[in-house]
């Protein structure tokens, strides 16, 4: 009976949700990987701080 709900409610979309979970280790790296990488790209060493109230 789910599993009628959810081929109504997700239609096409079922088949790319099999495949997110089938290789779910490998998308979840990607997107943490890519977090990480503009986390760090944000805050690079030698970047002055950005103050708002400059120009008030």
């Amino acid at each position: 009976m789910v599993d009628a709900f959810l081929e109504f409610m997700l239609g096409p979309m079922r088949s790319i949700g099999d495949v997110y979970f089938e290789n779910q280790m490998i998308f979840n790296s990607i997107i943490v990987g890519g977090a990480c990488l503009k986390i760090m790209n944000k805050r690079s060493p030698g970047s002055e701080p950005v103050d708002d109230t400059e120009n008030m």
